[in-house]
């Protein structure tokens, strides 16, 4: 296929070789499959802010590094050169979360280069050798939910350990490749340590996964890993490779009405953009058999 402006751009500047096709289009950004040599990968070429959805919430972006005062300044007062240093902050937010969690042996795409907006990374693959599909387009068995949900929780973990919080895992960004989940879409990705919401958004991030999971094996539906996950961390105690039980009783103490109140708001965006998808999901099923 002809290619795109921003990728004609890493054609002359010899980082790919061609674009075979487009992989999808999300609401941050489009995925294209390009050629970089004898190797398939896939570039994720991200929207202006001023064409995607996606809100750069303020839980999100608390304490994210910026270059300079002048910069942050900017980005206060929302001039158009603090627009788009957030907008490159965000950016660059995703690729720094997946470099570094490659290097801690998480589960994401293999990032190769970044570039005038565009991220080169792995192609991640199926069986059959084509793009894998994202978990929420495949039908799973009991015996599957119970381990692929087994598998993330690891990843979760390992993602922690290394200082990050995925802050919007879901269904709709885990791919399912031939050797197991992969996660994807991290530019919302949180410092741990460094952001008041880290707590809220893993336990989030659990909850999604047990809910979805729960679907096909119910029982999953009665556990807690999520507060048993961040327990672990706060007391120094959260390691790869220890065993988690699925059971947590929280201590008795104040509750924090405003986060609590965050987390039903969260939850009903979450649920209403699930529908739409749903919906939108269906009536292309629907169509195609027109």
């Amino acid at each position: 296929m002809k290619a795109p402006p921003r990728l004609q751009v890493l054609i002359e500047e010899g980082l790919i070789d061609s674009v075979v096709r487009q992989l999808m289009s999300g609401k941050e950004a489009l995925v294209y499959v390009v050629r970089c040599g004898e190797d398939t990968r896939c570039a994720k070429v991200y929207k202006e802010a001023t064409q995607r959805s996606f809100r750069q919430a303020v839980d999100y972006t608390e304490n994210r590094k910026v270059k300079n005062t002048r910069q942050a300044r900017a980005m206060a007062k929302g001039t158009r050169f603090g627009r788009e240093a957030q907008e490159a902050a965000w950016q660059n937010a995703e690729v720094d979360a997946l470099y570094r969690l490659a290097a801690a042996g998480v589960r994401v795409p293999k990032p190769y280069n970044f570039h005038e907006g565009v991220l080169l990374m792995e192609l991640v693959t199926d069986e059959q050798g084509d793009a894998a599909p994202r978990l929420n387009d495949v039908a799973l068995s009991p015996e599957q939910a119970r381990a692929h949900h087994a598998a993330l929780l690891k990843e979760v973990v390992r993602m922690l350990s290394a200082g990050v919080v995925h802050g919007d895992l879901s269904e709709f960004n885990i791919l399912l490749a031939a050797d197991g989940p992969v996660i994807i879409d991290l530019p919302q990705a949180v410092d741990a340590a460094g952001n008041n919401h880290a707590q809220r958004m893993l336990l989030r991030d659990v909850t999604n996964l047990r809910n979805y999971f729960g679907r096909f094996a119910p029982e999953l539906l009665q556990t807690d890993y999520g507060g048993e996950i961040w327990d672990l961390y706060q007391r120094g105690l959260l390691h790869p490779d220890g065993v988690l039980t699925g059971r947590f009783h929280a201590p008795k103490g104040a509750v924090d009405l405003g986060g609590v109140l965050r987390e039903i708001d969260d939850t009903r965006a979450e649920e209403a953009a699930r529908r739409l998808r749903q919906s939108i999901k269906q009536k292309g099923i629907a169509g195609s058999t027109h």
